[in-house]
């Protein structure tokens, strides 16, 4: 009986260790494949929860199924007009089929070193179709968006997926810089210059265009004037003439005030004795 109860004992030990040793969990944000010496078993990855393997057969391994960065060292590529610039780039990726990924690159470290390679000869490719210009420009989208689109074509054999590269920063080299300077200083200036002669020359024809419509109207200002002057001087001659035909003394006495009014302005001096006809109608 004592003999009988030692070994249940310890046939439930060893039950004990069999079942820890063949049992394991996978986290929400692993998956996990089950290998048998050295070869997956299975087609497809363990999700999240309880599974159970052979003991001492096979053993677990893990990959997380999360989004991964990989941030690449910086390298310095030449583009289309023979500049050179330090480009720093990262890329995000994770991996969608343990199987695979297990079988081409095994850890970690494998698939950095195949995303290094493939990422980076991506970035000298379509950086090299660009100037410099364009690269730090209006064309960086549309290049971020070719490699992350042929970078993810060349590493999905591997179970790996390139969600998105981005460049962090692109430096210039100092003498590079101080080219790149030395041009946008001189292009600016150009510009300037164009912009002044442009505006002078619009300036010139306003003011062409004023002096002209400034001439045009004082002509026609006074060429009223004249009409209007004309027409006052007949209409005066009329009034004259018909005063002169109904009273010709009134006419003369008229006049002659009008004479003394101009004449005797601004301390005018005459000689002139009473009989003087000029004074007649003073007397």
């Amino acid at each position: 009986m004592k003999k009988t109860t030692i070994l249940l004992g310890v046939a439930i030990v060893l039950g004990a260790l069999v079942l820890t040793s063949a049992a394991f969990t996978v986290d929400q944000t692993q998956q996990a494949i089950v290998i048998q010496l050295g070869r997956p078993v299975g087609d497809r990855a363990l999700g999240p929860g309880l599974h159970f393997k052979l003991p001492l057969v096979q053993n677990v391994v893990f990959f997380d199924a999360r989004i991964l960065d990989f941030d690449a060292k910086p390298e310095e590529i030449t583009t289309t007009d023979k500049k050179y610039m330090n480009v720093d780039s990262y890329t995000k990726w994770r991996i969608t089929d343990p199987l695979t990924f297990y079988t081409k690159v095994r850890t970690i470290q494998g698939a950095r070193a195949r995303l290094d390679d493939i990422v980076r000869s991506q970035l000298r490719v379509a950086l090299g179709r660009y100037t410099l210009i364009e690269v730090v420009s209006h064309k960086r989208q549309e290049i971020m968006d070719a490699v992350t689109l042929r970078s993810k074509e060349l590493l999905q054999p591997y179970g790996i997926e390139v969600l998105d590269v981005r460049i962090k920063r692109t430096d210039l080299p100092a003498e590079n810089a101080r080219s790149i300077y030395g041009r946008m200083k001189a292009e600016r200036e150009r510009q300037a210059k164009q912009y002044r002669s442009e505006g002078l020359e619009a300036s010139a024809k306003i003011k062409a265009t004023a002096d002209k419509d400034r001439a045009v109207i004082l002509a026609d200002a006074e060429k009223q004037a004249e009409i209007i002057r004309g027409e006052g001087d007949g209409q005066a001659t009329k009034v004259y003439a018909d005063a002169l035909s109904r009273s010709p003394e009134f006419y003369e006495f008229t006049r002659s005030l009008d004479a003394y009014k101009r004449g005797f302005e601004k301390n005018s001096r005459f000689i002139m004795t009473p009989e003087t006809p000029f004074l007649k109608h003073l007397k």
